[in-house]
């Protein structure tokens, strides 16, 4: 028969080649003007790569300015139809088309027509359907002035959109429109933390470092709250802009904080670090900046606007995720470091494994 421990070791093995990273994240920004409409759709490399046959496109990380040069010409081949938007009984038609690299980790496709008389538009992102299904496409909708009109965040089952136009750009008051917009965002976001956290491995491997050698439920208590606390500071700081931290920083220092938190366990031999909350909440300040980067990815904060609601419907949603986690993996822990034996030779083996999962996606984000 299996041993638990054995269990758990199997369960960590099979999710590190998983990557460490979301389904998707990708952004639809339109601005209703008085005689136009306007639409920027950013994807990730790795997204664009999905949406095109690969034969011939730069590798799916992030792409450098020739690399972007070589595909452009397929990109304004695609751009047109990643997007349709129905006026009425009728289907508009982009008139102008352009793409852009922005930062070498975001294709833009800006799209232009004119602003169709009818007062309901509905839009369809085709691309949608050509993603990963845990895909998903933050819309923002707004007039010339900045008022967002609609709000959402889209997935595979739910990739349309409908919204009301004014006779005027002043759309508060349009019924059905941003108010319900908001809503759907705000469990959007909501979902969307918990989704993080539940296919984030690092941060979960993280999290699972540190507690399988908790002994007490105060240790325990102590090591998620400094967590919580830490990421909660740094996911608001770099979501409002006042501290930022590039992605090729971020990641690398995760990747880094996790093999450390393994190789510690195994030089303690399976005991408890002495203050391992300071620790925790260090680092849980880098991994903050991490959960960040979903939120600046999808454009929340880049206006200054509306930022509150969805910062913090994304961390509870984090929260709900990472104590789920927890209720289910602790226990398990607990039962099994009754047994001296899971002490001597469990714990060792999963702080090996963490350590060596920490290890490959640092090398993964910096050398591979």
């Amino acid at each position: 028969m299996r041993s638990p421990a054995l269990s758990i070791a199997l369960v960590l093995l099979s999710a590190a080649p998983l990557g460490a990273h979301d389904p998707g994240l990708s952004t639809t920004q339109i601005e209703v003007r008085r005689d136009t409409l306007v639409a920027t759709l950013g994807f990730a490399p790795s997204d664009v790569r999905m949406l095109l046959a690969p034969a011939a496109l730069p590798p799916p990380s992030s792409w450098t300015p020739s690399d972007f040069d070589a595909a452009a010409p397929r990109l304004r081949e695609l751009a047109p139809g990643l997007l349709e938007i129905q006026s009425d009984a009728s289907a508009l038609v982009w008139s102008e088309v352009s793409v852009s690299l922005a930062s070498g980790n975001s294709v833009l496709f800006c799209l232009r027509c004119a602003r169709p008389p009818a007062s309901r538009l509905v839009l369809h992102s085709t691309a949608m359907g050509r993603l990963p299904p845990g895909h998903r496409d933050y819309v923002s909708i707004t007039d010339e002035r900045g008022s967002i009109l609609l709000e959402k965040l889209a997935g595979a089952n739910d990739a349309d959109a409908v919204l009301q136009l004014p006779a005027c750009a002043a759309a508060a008051a349009a019924p059905g429109g941003p108010v319900g917009g908001q809503a759907t965002s705000l469990w959007g976001f909501l979902r969307l933390g918990i989704a993080h956290i539940w296919t984030g491995y690092d941060h979960l491997l993280f999290l699972f470092g540190l507690l399988v050698v908790c002994r007490s439920f105060r240790s325990i208590v102590a090591i998620i709250s400094c967590f919580t606390g830490a990421h909660s500071i740094t996911l608001a700081l770099a979501t409002l802009g006042v501290v930022h931290l590039p992605g090729r920083v971020v990641e690398p220092m995760i990747a880094a904080s996790i093999s450390y938190v393994g190789i510690e366990n195994l030089a303690r031999l399976g005991a408890e670090p002495v203050r391992r909350w300071a620790l925790t909440f260090a680092f849980g300040l880098i991994h903050g900046f991490g959960f960040a980067t979903v939120l600046r990815e999808l454009g929340v904060g880049s206006s200054g606007r509306g930022l509150a609601a969805p910062l913090i419907a994304f961390n509870l949603g984090v929260e709900i995720g990472q104590v789920a986690i927890a209720a289910i993996v602790l226990p398990v822990v607990w039962q099994l470091r009754k047994n001296p034996a899971f002490i001597r030779r469990g714990v060792p083996v999963l702080s090996g494994l963490v350590a060596a999962a920490g290890l490959y996606w640092l090398l993964e984000r910096t050398i591979l």
